[in-house]
């Protein structure tokens, strides 16, 4: 051991001379890495690179170890300030932040020159800057014919992975676009589409067949759909394997989650669809998708830098379609992929028809989507409300509805039932919830890190086979950590404590690209949703949906009043100038 007793020490002398707790020490390595004791000594404000301290008592310890020199316009402060608003974007579903506002967010915290503190920020790797120019009017001829002046550029601020995200998801796009040729003409397009339906008895209509010419057309398109047209998504699944097949060119089908890889596998056995995680761990830019058309399902549910990786990891001419339903909220993790590239313009967008005769699931959706929380005749419960006084009440309907009410009454086991709920926090939330369905479910002692082998898991972070959302059954220890098989059956080492979380309830956010066989959607009076969260909940069942809700008229005003999520993003404009 070195004679200053190593890193760690030297870290937890330097947090006792600055008066910070040293239990600060471990989750502050982990942030700033091995020169974090060197980091701290040089710049008392990469305190803030944790969440819990706050902006005051970083500034407290920054006056104890620089005295009068601690001043608020110190460069170094603003980096830090600068660096923590981005990243608390990001976990707002930001993937940047416009110039102007971040300069008036630093100065509401005592910056009054922003201009340093922004450039310190990405001189020191916290933030890069890009420069977009303004929509409007595209005309580059002026008055008297003569050549119209450029708008100045307005600046945005980005965490640099999410920046380099943004951009390579647009270049890959771009080098897709650029290399794709068909892969049928449209008569014979059209054709396979009529061959398959016969031979299936499918069904399928006009609107779906004109999508799958697209398909075969077009390297990038986006087939929107609702809830309601859940069967034309079948039909696609179905006609694009047959395409591949006969222009034998492959086909790749993958899904954001391993839970949502394997319901539609259950639904729609042709896809073989792979979870995302798995897709990522096989192949990249040198070792491309072997597919001619690359489908992802549920693709509301991609973010930016998984949808970065994807996209790199396509060879050239490969066929992108994203199935989407846009009623949904955007992804867990930062941006809004589906939502952006619809919106640039670069893409081919074919929306998928709704069943003639949608079931109540279906109905309820669309009732939510069209900012309306009502009951809808069920009479097979496929839709059951259940109202809650208080979020206590409201945790007690959901252990009971998992443990016993949906296993007797729909004879779904809990083993295929999820419970959603509106926040994680408070008595209705998913940690609570955790704790008292591990208590009837699976009871132990937590003997592998507060895990034991049978819980149900949830993985919150990015492995070798797994990415956020996907979910499983903790089977026991590993070397290097623990064993969790996926659902799918695929089985995953999760060497990051961090990334496990208990599994049996979980937030809109985390189930975002999953489905069940039956849900308990659980809203707290706590809740603060959105339609598009309401609808996102409700639509990860696929038989069975039990709403219990304890959040009275605030969850229908929220449906009615609330019917987009803003997010701030670059991607429209890379997209664009690609």
């Amino acid at each position: 051991m070195p004679a200053d007793g190593g890193p760690d020490a030297r870290l937890r002398s330097v947090l006792g001379a600055l008066g910070a707790p040293e239990a600060l020490a471990a989750p502050l390595a982990g942030a700033l890495g091995p020169g974090a004791a060197e980091e701290l000594r040089d710049d008392p404000w990469r305190l803030l690179a944790l969440p819990q301290v706050t902006r005051e008592q970083a500034d407290y310890c920054a006056r104890r170890a620089l005295g009068a020199d601690a001043s608020p316009d110190d460069p170094r402060r603003g980096r830090a300030l600068a660096a923590r608003l981005l990243r608390h974007a990001s976990r707002e579903g930001h993937t940047a932040m416009e110039a102007k506002r971040l300069e008036e967010a630093l100065r509401s915290m005592g910056v009054r020159s922003p201009s340093p503190a922004l450039d310190a920020a990405v001189d020191g790797g916290d933030a890069v800057v890009f420069e977009v120019l303004p929509e409007g009017d595209d005309d580059i001829v002026g008055e008297g014919g003569e050549a119209a002046e450029m708008p100045d550029p307005d600046l945005f601020y980005a965490p640099p992975r999410l920046g380099r995200a943004e951009e390579q998801l647009g270049e890959a796009l771009a080098r897709l676009t650029a290399g794709g040729e068909p892969v049928m003409d449209s008569a014979t397009a059209a054709e396979s589409v009529q061959a398959t339906d016969e031979r299936l008895g499918l069904g399928i209509a006009p609107e779906t067949t004109a999508a799958l010419v697209s398909v075969a057309l077009r390297t990038v398109c986006v087939l929107p759909h609702t809830e309601a047209g859940r069967e034309a998504v079948g039909h696609v699944l179905e006609c694009v394997a047959a395409m591949a097949a006969e222009s034998e060119v492959g086909v790749a089908v993958t899904v954001p989650t391993a839970q949502g890889a394997a319901a539609l596998n259950a639904a729609v056995p042709a896809a073989a669809a792979r979870p995302l995680g798995q897709l990522l761990r096989d192949h990249s830019p040198a070792e491309p998708v072997p597919a001619g058309f690359v489908v992802v399902a549920e693709a509301m549910a991609l973010g930016a830098e998984l949808a970065a990786e994807l996209a790199r990891a396509c060879a050239d001419g490969t066929h992108i379609v994203l199935l989407a339903d846009p009623a949904n909220a955007p992804s867990a993790a930062p941006g809004q992929v589906v939502a952006d590239i619809v919106a640039s313009r670069t893409a081919t967008v074919a929306p998928l028809p709704d069943s003639p005769a949608p079931g109540p699931l279906a109905q309820a959706a669309a009732l939510v989507s069209g900012g309306e929380l009502a009951e809808v005749e069920a009479p097979g419960k496929e839709v059951v409300t259940v109202p809650a006084a208080s979020a206590d009440e409201a945790a007690h309907r959901a252990v009971q509805l998992l443990t016993d009410s949906i296993p007797r009454a729909i004879g779904t086991a809990a083993d295929a039932t999820q419970i959603i709920t509106s926040a994680r926090g408070g008595e209705a939330g998913a940690d609570a919830l955790n704790t008292a369905c591990k208590e009837r479910l699976n009871p132990g002692p937590g003997a592998l890190g507060g895990f034991d082998p049978g819980d149900r898991v949830l993985l919150t972070g990015r492995g070798p086979g797994y990415v956020p959302g996907d979910t499983g059954r903790l089977t026991g220890a590993a070397d290097g950590g623990v064993e969790v098989e996926l659902a799918g059956g695929a089985v995953v080492t999760v060497a990051d404590p961090a990334h496990l979380r208990a599994g049996w309830a979980m937030t809109i956010a985390a189930a975002h690209g999953s489905r069940w066989e039956a849900v308990i959607a659980v809203f707290g009076p706590e809740a603060r949703s959105s339609r598009p969260q309401v609808h996102t909940a409700i639509t990860r069942a696929e038989r069975h949906l039990s709403v219990v809700q304890a959040a009275g008229p605030a969850l229908h005003e929220a449906v009615r009043d609330v019917p987009a999520i803003h997010r701030q993003t670059r991607l429209v404009s890379v997209l664009r100038e690609a």
